[in-house]
């Protein structure tokens, strides 16, 4: 298994540099198990840390009832972001650097001090959290025509590509997250809709389900941090020329295009 898991890190890592996806990998190795996928990503993230690479955060996925029922699953899943993922408010993202992106609205989250599960509550998240961001998550599958299951997507570090950070920062206590508006608009025109609530009821359920996941593998969500707790509706495909914005109310909006 552990020669398996290392051939596949590999293959995704090299569809990702080289913009050539791979076939589903549970067409072709139905027995992995998610525990299994998530020894690839982090395999993965062995390796980039190798290459100099640092963590700036992690993200959840799949947290919205459109993106599970989008997927078929009902659960979450996580990945890692790192230092070259991030995108300034209003930059441009070279789309042929990606095989097939979509965009996703989310309220980021920055840690103030670490969390460590098996226990942590939103409560406890609230707590440590030191401000909320507007952020766009473009994720990206090295899998072919997005044909992917639970599996798939987490050993592809959940499909994450990018990760566009707005310039305003709030405090808790500036906004009830749970009711939070997102309004997504590419190319001006209206395309997503969505609230707080719909990352398993407030974002900070989602921020506190990966502590808690995260501890299976005796890792923290550490001070510092930018963690994305998951989109506020489903994700929308973009294409070179798109202009993005997504306004998050009294938070803020955050904007990006592709060339």
């Amino acid at each position: 298994m552990r020669t398996l898991i290392s051939e596949l890190a590999e293959e995704l890592l090299e569809a990702e540099k080289t913009n050539q996806p791979i076939s589903p990998i549970t067409e072709r190795h139905a027995a992995l198990s998610v525990a299994d996928s998530y020894h690839i990503q982090l395999e993965i993230v062995k390796r980039k840390l190798e290459e100099g690479k640092k963590i700036i955060g992690k993200k959840v996925g799949l947290t919205s009832k459109a993106m599970q029922d989008m997927l078929g699953v009902s659960e979450p899943d996580y990945g890692h972001l790192f230092d070259d993922m991030k995108v300034t408010d209003n930059e441009t993202i070279n789309i042929h650097s990606m095989v097939a992106p979509k965009i996703e609205a989310e309220i980021g989250f920055i840690l103030e001090e670490d969390l460590k599960g098996p226990n942590v509550t939103y409560i406890d998240v609230l707590m440590a959290t030191k401000y909320v961001v507007p952020t766009i998550e473009v994720i990206d599958s090295r899998i072919a025509d997005w044909k992917i299951k639970l599996v798939d997507t987490v050993a592809d570090n959940g499909s994450s590509a990018k990760v566009v950070v707005g310039n305003k920062y709030s405090t808790i206590e500036q906004a009830d997250l749970r009711t939070t508006s997102m309004i997504l608009y590419k190319n001006k025109e209206l395309v997503a809709t969505g609230a707080g609530a719909a990352a398993l009821g407030h974002p900070a359920h989602a921020v506190a389900w990966l502590a808690n996941k995260l501890s299976d593998f005796d890792i923290c969500l550490k001070a510092g941090e930018l963690i994305l707790p998951g989109a506020l509706s489903a994700a929308v495909p973009v294409a070179s020329g798109d202009a993005v914005k997504a306004e998050f109310g009294s938070l803020g909006s955050v904007s990006v295009r592709f060339e």
